[in-house]
């Protein structure tokens, strides 16, 4: 059986399709909990009208996290999948994800593929999932969180989520379980849709979401990789209206003494990959200024 978990607050506009994807999944034993955090607006009415069909508790939680660990707590199934409730599965994701486990019980973890969909489901791009590389994983986060499942016995070695985080919980617990040497397989189908609007924590929050990050891949790694480096300098140019196609020099003016003063306070030193990159900020950014001015002329 696969339990899903549906952490929920506040997003009555889009849980209800959230429901229906994953009620809708046929050829597999599915467990479905909601763990409200006391939600506002209309998400208690919808989850009244479907009382019969799964489990359901709403309350004050201490955010994300804890609403998955409370579901994770309070379900039985062998296979545990977190499903966001603006998020969906797509059709027969499930039945896909409980054959592969059955006959690879070796993997611990599996991931699949998943698109981004706008408000109205319409599907705008795919997540830039990648083969699996513990490496890789330390520069970039691949893995699509609905996209991935879990068996209860990694919960049961490894712990539950940090509840201590508030945007990269299912970031930390990859990284906790890659480092761990926890078998994760990639399953090349697409298995979710992740819904992008301007109410998305990570976007509505771009920057305490990248300071967090920093944070725990500090503690992780006992360093900050580069890339992340890079990207915190990056977003922070763009909140202050530095962007780099409208003002090139101006973005890069921006960039460089924070990503010099992030590495020097996370990392106690400037890399050669931060020099490469810095040298290449400088030159796209000139590049892009001629570009501009001719286009003027």
């Amino acid at each position: 059986m696969i339990s899903v978990i549906i952490p929920s607050f506040n997003q009555g506009r889009y849980i209800e399709r959230t429901l229906a994807s994953v009620l809708s999944q046929e050829g597999v034993s599915v467990e479905l909990m909601v763990v409200d955090g006391g939600s506002s607006d209309d998400t208690i009415d919808i989850l009244e009208r479907y009382r019969r069909r799964f489990q359901w508790i709403s309350e004050k939680d201490h955010g994300q996290a804890d609403a998955v660990n409370k579901g994770i707590a309070r379900t039985v199934g062998d296979i545990i999948g977190w499903l966001n409730s603006d998020d969906i599965y797509c059709p027969g994701a499930l039945a896909r994800v409980e054959d592969f486990f059955e006959k690879n019980p070796e993997a611990d973890i599996v991931y699949g593929d998943a698109c981004l969909i706008d408000p109205r489901n319409k599907v705008i791009g795919l997540y830039p999932t990648e083969p699996w590389n513990v490496r890789r994983l330390r520069d970039i986060c691949y893995l699509c969180q609905p996209a991935v499942f879990f068996r209860r016995r990694v919960v049961e070695k490894y712990g539950l989520l940090d509840e201590k985080l508030i945007y990269c919980m299912d970031y930390e617990f990859w990284l906790r379980l890659a480092l761990g040497g926890v078998c994760f397989v990639r399953l090349p189908f697409i298995l979710a849709g992740s819904r992008v609007h301007p109410e998305t924590k990570t976007v509505a929050m771009r920057m305490p979401a990248h300071r967090e990050m920093l944070v725990m891949l500090a503690q992780k790694l006992g360093h900050v990789p580069d890339r992340w480096v890079a990207g915190y300098a990056r977003v922070m140019a763009e909140e202050k209206g530095f962007h780099p196609e409208r003002c090139p020099l101006g973005h890069v003016v921006a960039v460089l003494p924070v990503t010099l003063w992030t590495s020097l306070r996370f990392n106690k030193k400037i890399s050669g990959g931060i020099i490469r990159l810095s040298a290449e900020w400088v030159m796209n950014g000139v590049r892009l200024k001629r570009r501009n001015v001719m286009n003027i002329r």
